[in-house]
C-alpha cells in the first residue's frame, strides 16, 4: 500500500536527487503544470538535484526545447536523460545494423543526429523495408492509428530476423484529452508476434544508468537511498524505480487517473485495488505534482 501525500514538500527532506518524468508529470504535452513546476523549483532551492528522466524518443537538446515552449523554466531542472539518446547510442553502436527502415514522425528524425560520445560510430542508413538490417522505432506513423495497422510490415520483418529497436518503451500518452500510441505499443505487438524487441527507456536498465550519469557529472555521488523517481506510469516509472531499488512517487492524474478515481487526490480504495491488480508498489502517492 502507497502512503498518500498531500505535496512532494513532505517527503522531499528524505532526498537528494529526484528522477522526473515529463509527460504526464511535467506537463500535459500542450502546457506545463505550474504546480509542478514550483514542486522542483522549491526542491532545488533546497539543494536537490532534478534529472528529468524521459521516454521521449529524441535527443535531449530537442527535449530541452520542447518544454521550454511549454513553460518548464531551467531553474526547475538540472540535466535531462531521453530514451532516445540512450537508444541512440545503441543504434550507432551496431545493435540493429547499419541499414535500417524507420518509423517515427517528421519530428522524430533528430534521433540520428550524430552522437560524439560514440567511438567509431556505426554509420546508419534509413531504407525501405525489404533492404534494411533492423527497425528504428521512435513511434507510430499515425499516433492515432491502432498499432495492429503496422501487422504486414511486422510479419515481413519477424521472417527476416531483424531487430526492433523500441525509442520510447510508453505503450500510450495523453496530450491534453486526447490519448495517443508510443513505440511501445508498436513494439510489444511486434514481440507478441514474435520478433524482437529491444528497449532501453523506463522502465528498463540504460535510462537509469544514463540518469546516473548525468547526476554525477553535477558533482558528487548521491546513494540510491537518497534518490525518488517521480511518474505517472505505473508500468514505466514505478515499475522501473522498482527495478532499480529506488524509492517512487506515483502522480495518480496521469495515465490512470481514472483507475484511481483522482480529481484532486486518488481513491484510496480504488489504488489499493490499481495497485494490487498491477502487482506493483509505489512508495508514495499523490494526485498531482504539487
Amino acid at each position: 500500500m502507497a502512503t498518500i501525500i498531500q505535496s512532494f514538500d513532505e517527503i522531499s527532506d528524505r532526498y537528494d536527487a529526484a528522477f522526473v518524468d515529463l509527460w504526464g508529470c511535467m506537463h500535459n504535452g500542450i502546457r506545463a503544470f505550474p504546480d509542478a513546476v514550483a514542486a522542483m523549483q522549491r526542491f532545488r532551492a533546497k539543494g536537490g538535484k532534478v534529472i528529468l528522466v524521459t521516454n521521449a524518443p529524441r535527443p535531449r537538446g530537442p527535449v530541452e526545447a520542447q518544454i521550454a515552449k511549454l513553460g518548464i523554466p531551467t531553474d526547475a531542472w538540472d540535466a535531462i536523460a531521453t530514451s532516445g539518446d540512450a537508444a541512440r547510442a545503441a543504434m550507432f553502436e551496431g545493435v540493429v545494423g547499419s541499414k535500417v527502415w524507420f518509423m517515427g514522425e517528421a519530428h522524430d528524425e533528430s534521433f540520428f543526429e550524430p552522437m560524439h560520445i560514440i567511438d567509431h560510430p556505426v554509420q546508419i542508413t534509413r531504407v525501405p523495408l525489404d533492404q534494411a538490417e533492423g527497425i528504428v522505432c521512435c513511434g507510430p506513423f499515425d499516433s492515432h492509428a491502432d498499432p495492429a495497422v503496422n501487422r504486414p510490415e511486422f510479419l515481413y520483418a519477424k521472417t527476416k530476423g531483424l531487430k526492433l529497436l523500441c525509442a520510447n518503451p510508453d505503450i500510450v500518452v495523453d496530450r491534453g484529452e486526447s490519448r495517443e500510441w508510443c513505440a511501445g505499443a508498436l513494439a510489444r505487438l511486434y514481440t507478441e508476434m514474435g520478433g524482437e524487441s529491444l528497449y532501453f527507456g523506463k522502465p528498463h536498465p540504460p535510462i537509469y544508468d544514463l540518469a546516473r550519469r548525468r547526476l554525477y557529472a553535477l558533482g558528487g555521488m548521491i546513494p540510491d537511498a537518497g534518490i525518488i523517481c517521480i511518474g505517472d506510469g505505473i508500468g514505466t516509472d514505478i515499475q522501473g524505480a522498482m527495478g532499480e531499488d529506488l524509492d517512487s512517487l506515483f502522480i495518480t492524474g496521469g495515465l490512470a487517473a481514472a483507475e484511481t478515481g483522482t480529481v484532486s487526490q486518488p481513491d484510496p480504495a480504488l489504488l489499493d485495488d490499481y495497485i494490487a491488480k498491477a502487482m506493483i508498489g509505489p512508495t508514495f502517492a499523490i494526485g498531482f505534482l504539487r
